[in-house]
């Protein structure tokens, strides 16, 4: 193999393995997620779900 394929060839397998590792890592990511309730109901933060107001 010529110089200018191996270069080509190495450059092909490396720099998509780099993009790929340094475009994602797991701090960026969470879990949380925004959830708003229907009108007249507010979140529950023991169970997570959406419950009715209750006033008066």
């Amino acid at each position: 193999m010529t110089l200018k394929t191996m270069t080509t060839a190495i450059a092909l397998i490396v720099f998509p393995t780099l993009s790929f590792a340094m475009g994602c890592s797991l701090e960026t990511h969470t879990t949380d997620t925004a959830m708003s309730c229907a009108e007249g109901t507010m979140m529950d933060n023991e169970t997570g779900t959406c419950v009715p107001v209750v006033t008066g």
